[in-house]
């Protein structure tokens, strides 16, 4: 199944997009800061991570367009996981890793339902330099930085091509209240297939476009509606089934879990100048070693002077 997915995402951007590159412009950008820290605030496993995304495309009108191609998203990220114990891991827990990646993605509907297909370049190992930031960063506050011994074991150089691909559809609850089940799948730097749900509470986000951060699950948001001021709640959940990974290598003797679980709470502000958003999300465990489930928080504020 993950090899039909990358063989229909390969074959589609191939083909030539809708619309003309001169008739796009750029329509937004968002960006998501998650972090333990945020969270329960301890440092391992999904410790921390940046997601951006710039969006280019046709005048925007509050719904995706029908076209694969007209819409654009270029989404830069950096992810660090790490073992329980950044000085002395115990054995069987995750080996460290850091991450970089670059992606193109497009975001369109047919009918009622919404897609994200795309695919991005995770780049991993020391040559990311994540692994020196890192300890540079934990000497600067007073935490102990990772070892020696603990980059030395870190997930080696690798270029990694991945392909994903969404599909959703909302459903109106009401004048404030929608919900949005969706599905996802993914091959290549962690092959899965994901379901879930999404629900929102309020107006801050009608009309816009927002996009999953792919650690939290949390929809950021991109092309922004700033005239719908005040606060939007949003709950999801969503499970996956993991057939390898690339952090958690086979070859070390890592079993993953059957499931991947993910539970989350947020709240979006808008306000006249600014904005803000701030949730958490429960991480069950994605090994059969891991020492212990995570809670991470993400965060934007976002400043108009």
């Amino acid at each position: 199944m993950f090899r039909l997915i990358a063989a229909m995402l390969i074959a589609s951007f191939i083909a030539p997009p809708a619309a003309d590159a001169a008739d796009r412009s750029r329509l937004g950008y968002g960006r998501l800061i998650t972090n333990d820290f945020l969270g329960d605030m301890q440092d391992r496993e999904r410790t921390g991570s940046v997601m951006s995304s710039r969006v280019w495309g046709p005048e925007w009108k509050g719904t995706l367009p029908t076209e694969f191609g007209d819409l654009i998203e270029l989404r830069l990220g950096m992810e660090v996981l790490a073992p329980e114990n950044l000085v002395t891991p115990l054995p069987g827990t995750r080996p460290w890793a850091g991450v970089l990646s670059a992606g193109i993605h497009s975001h369109f509907r047919h009918q009622s339902v919404e897609f994200a297909a795309g695919a991005s370049v995770y780049i991993t190992g020391a040559q990311t330099g994540l692994g020196r930031l890192q300890k540079q960063f934990h000497e600067f506050i007073g935490d102990p930085p990772p070892s020696n011994v603990t980059l030395k074991t870190q997930i080696g150089n690798g270029f990694h091509p991945t392909v994903r691909i969404e599909a959703a559809r909302v459903f109106d609850l009401g004048t404030s209240s929608t919900i949005r089940p969706f599905i996802e799948g993914q091959a290549g730097i962690e092959s899965f297939m994901r379901a879930g749900v999404d629900f929102t509470y309020g107006n801050v986000g009608k009309g816009e476009l927002l996009v999953r951060d792919h650690t939290s699950g949390h929809r950021y948001r991109v092309i922004q509606n700033t005239t719908n001021t005040g606060f939007s709640f949003v709950a999801g959940a969503d499970i996956a089934y993991v057939s390898e990974s690339t952090f958690l290598p086979q070859s070390r003797g890592y079993l993953l879990s059957d499931h991947r679980d993910r539970a989350r709470l947020g709240v979006h502000w808008q306000g006249q100048d600014a904005s803000a958003f701030y949730g958490v999300t429960w991480l069950g465990k994605e090994y059969d070693a891991q020492p212990s489930d995570q809670v991470v928080g993400s965060l934007r504020v976002n400043l108009k002077f």
